[in-house]
This record gives structure tokens, sequence and C-alpha cells, in this order.
């Protein structure tokens, strides 16, 4: 998807503990396995300023669909770290908090994020629900959002509030196949909680994943 929608000139590197079966043009980075440390609270990792990564480093969950050219994303607001408003903004007027799902940073920026999170680790997770939390809480200023219509919500955005079926958490899907509603400078749907690309049976998301 990066691929067919981008057209600077990158390297994607993937951070992972198993890395098999992964595409041989992307680079692998060993993810630096920390104790007590699971899921998206790797995502202050990315703030350490010796990661070993040069020039721009955008940020992307597995879990979105690249569908429009996204050279913007390397351009906007340049030296800046960029971030989503959360999706919340859905309901409710002037939301502020942070979404994770993409970030733009240079390495060394905001570099207290995991100076932070690594001298107290334990205490960090137990008082926050997650890493987009700790990182809103760390950077208050020389900050910028996305503009909203980017990066969309999936379910809440372009297809609206979904009843989902009875499947269980984390396999769910929409009750019914539907189109999402695309507006003109969208080019990243997030799929955040469920469902999952692979899980959702839109036509519109099997035309564009992978």
């Amino acid at each position: 998807m990066v691929k067919r929608n981008l057209t600077i000139p990158f390297e994607f590197v993937c951070f992972t503990e198993n890395p098999s079966d992964i595409n041989p043009n992307i680079t692998i980075r060993n993810l630096p396995l920390q104790y007590g440390v699971t899921g998206w609270w790797y995502k202050p990792m990315f703030f350490n300023p010796d990661i070993g990564l040069d020039g721009t480093v955008l940020f992307m969950d597995l879990d979105v669909v690249i569908f429009r050219n996204i050279d913007n994303l390397f351009t906007y607001s340049p030296n800046t770290f960029c971030i989503i408003r959360d999706f919340n903004r859905f309901v409710v007027k002037g939301y502020d908090k942070f979404n994770s799902s993409i970030f733009r940073l240079t390495p060394g920026m905001h570099s207290h994020v995991y100076n932070d999170f690594m001298k107290d680790t334990k205490s960090v997770i137990s008082r926050y629900h997650g890493d987009q939390d700790w990182i809103k809480k760390c950077i208050t200023k020389d900050f910028t959002f996305w503009p909203d219509e980017w990066i969309q919500s999936y379910k809440w955005e372009m297809r609206g509030k979904p009843a989902f079926d009875k499947m269980p958490r984390g396999q769910r899907d929409f009750a019914e196949n539907g189109d999402p509603v695309i507006k003109e400078d969208t080019a990243i749907a997030v799929f955040h909680g469920d469902p999952n690309p692979h899980n959702c049976k839109d036509k519109w998301v099997l035309d564009n994943w992978q």
C-alpha cells in the first residue's frame, strides 16, 4: 500500500520479534524486547534518540488501509511532531487527545517520552491506559495534528458506528457489508479496535488492503 501511494523515496522498516514471512524488500529490525512491555507500549521506543533510524520517520500501525497518495505526510509542517487527533473528535467537538496509529518525527525529537518511560516503565503502564495517553502527557507543545480529513476512522467516520455480529472480540466485523463515505482529502482509513482489515468483508476494504 505504501509503495502504491508514495512517490517520495523511502525505506520501509519493520520492528518485530518474528521476522518470518515478511516481504524481503522490507528492512527488519529486532524489536527491543523489554520485560513487562507488550503491544502498544512499545511505541515510546520510537522516541529513543539511539533507535538507529535517519531522516523523517513515519510510524504506522498495521491495521490501516492506504488508498491515496500520502506524500503530504512527509511534507506537512516540516520538523514538527505530527499525530492524529483522536477519533473521539467524531462525537466531541474540539477533542484534543492523541491517537498514535500514525505519527511522524525525526530521531531525537521529544526524547523525554522514551527516557521518562524507561526510568519507571511499570509505573507508567499502570497509571496510563495506553501509549497515546502517555505521549500526550509528555508532549504539550511543539506538535501539530494531521488535518482530520487526511486520516479517518473507518468504523466511525467512514462507515458510521457499526453494529457488530456475535463473533468473539478481536474478530468482529460489521453486521452488514457496506461502502465507506470517503472525503476528497482522505488517504488513510484506520481500523482502531474492531474490525481489523483482515476481518472486514466490505468490498472496498478487500480491494484496497495489502
